[in-house]
């Protein structure tokens, strides 16, 4: 919607029409956990903005449970699926834009249907989720899956006060950070409750068990948080050529390799401006960024998308926990050489009463002294400090360049060497 939208800012005589299977549109998808918590007590207020809106502020004809089937890109043409009337039709198009972001992982276990298992994805999954948890009787919930959606599920039904288990095959929490870091958030979630099951492969499900090697574990609701895959099935049959991790291939203007076809989204790839490559990253700041682009271009304008650094953020109750640029075997992977620091410092003057502890691990290029990336994990106050290492390493600057950075201070915000600054210096006498 954010390119159909700034298509129509761009020409106002475009007719454009927006297929959607489900019933909302331009929701904030990143909001689900805290509806589920409780938190945001209905579904609708993550709506950023309603079909009918659409239709009468800008012109867009939004047909609501109107699933695209295939497409035949020789023609030009949509073969579209109405759920409402229960008909087919085919749609003729000039320009198109495949927007149809990524999809819940579902590994084909035993079991894997059971009514007591959720995805977390549409509007349409938080609210059975929250109409599930609203009910009650949730005394074991069992979120598979130790990523950002598994940690911040876990949190919401922390909330509502069940035993949480978390369960992953992998040996750590959170695979975009490196082990050390990922350790210390592991911890934190065990001393606030969470029964961490690293390194624990899930075989199956029953009713009321998720099924493992090590024995069933006890489970009232089951939620997938494994991740989520380019949702590209469409665009595949079509030919449309396909990149990195089978998301779409696009070009800085968002276009595929397919006359008159555009890619944006959770679905498409995106240029990495670290490893200088194609990528695939599904976050919600890049959809909407691509979306705008793909719009304006379509619109008759031009604008290109510079790319991305995998700048996340997210918590676990009062832990706060971010990251941008490469870890250390993404680093490795590229082909870097590079010197790791790891720093234990403070959110504020540590003499100030609301000061918390917080630890940043920053990596920087041998020789050439180039920020390649950080993560941080800490208490209030430390995880937007990440957005001075995105800044800085969309600059290109040094490590030695950051820790002179004429950053604000004053007690209640900040150490007087900002924290960023302090794993900056440690970097630049290793490099």
């Amino acid at each position: 919607m954010s390119a159909a939208s700034q298509a129509r800012r761009q020409d106002p005589n475009l007719e454009i029409i927006a297929l959607e299977k489900g019933r909302w549109t331009s929701y904030a998808a990143c909001g689900i956990p805290y509806h589920v918590s409780g938190a945001i007590s209905d579904v609708e207020d993550l709506v950023a903005r309603t079909p009918q809106e659409f239709r009468t502020k800008q012109r867009i004809d939004v047909r609501m449970e109107h699933e695209a089937m295939s497409i035949d890109t020789d023609r030009g043409v949509v073969e579209v699926r109405s759920h409402e009337h229960e008909r087919t039709f085919e749609l003729g198009y000039d320009e198109l834009v495949i927007a149809t972001g990524a999809a819940p992982i579902r590994p084909p276990l035993p079991g894997i249907n059971g009514d007591n298992i959720y995805s977390v994805q549409t509007l349409a999954d938080a609210s059975a989720l929250f109409d599930r948890a609203e009910a009650g009787n949730l005394r074991n919930v069992v979120v598979v899956g130790a990523g950002y959606i598994g940690l911040e599920m876990a949190e919401a039904f922390l909330e509502r006060g069940a035993k949480v288990t978390v369960v992953d095959a992998a040996a750590q929490v959170m695979s975009t950070l490196d082990a050390d870091m990922a350790e210390l958030v592991a911890t934190y979630m065990r001393d606030v409750g969470v029964n961490l099951r690293l390194g624990l492969p899930v075989e199956g499900f029953e009713q009321n068990a998720v099924l493992t090697p090590d024995g069933p574990i006890k489970a009232d609701l089951i939620v997938l948080g494994i991740g989520v895959a380019p949702n590209t099935k469409l665009a595949s049959e079509a030919g449309i050529e396909l990149g990195p991790k089978s998301a779409i291939a696009v070009d800085r203007q968002q276009r595929t390799k397919t006359d008159g076809v555009w890619s944006a989204g959770d679905c498409a790839t995106s240029f990495h401006q670290v490893m200088e490559r194609p990528v695939h990253i599904a976050l919600g700041t890049v959809a909407n960024k691509q979306g705008r682009i793909a719009g304006v271009n379509i619109g008759g304008g031009y604008a290109a998308f510079p790319g991305v650094l995998g700048t996340a953020i997210t918590k676990v109750c009062d832990l706060e926990v971010a990251r941008s640029g490469l870890n250390e075997a993404e680093a490795t992977e590229a082909g870097y050489q590079y010197a790791a620091v790891t720093v234990e410092t403070n959110t504020l003057a540590h003499y100030y009463p609301t000061n918390e502890s917080m630890t940043i691990k920053m990596l920087a290029e041998r020789g050439s002294g180039r920020l390649l990336g950080a993560q941080i994990v800490g208490r209030k106050g430390a995880g937007k400090r990440i957005d001075i290492v995105a800044t800085a390493l969309t600059a290109r600057m040094t490590v030695a360049e950051v820790m002179e950075l004429d950053l604000a201070y004053a007690p209640p915000f900040s150490p007087v060497w900002e924290p960023i600054a302090t794993a900056a210096r440690v970097a630049a006498g290793r490099v």
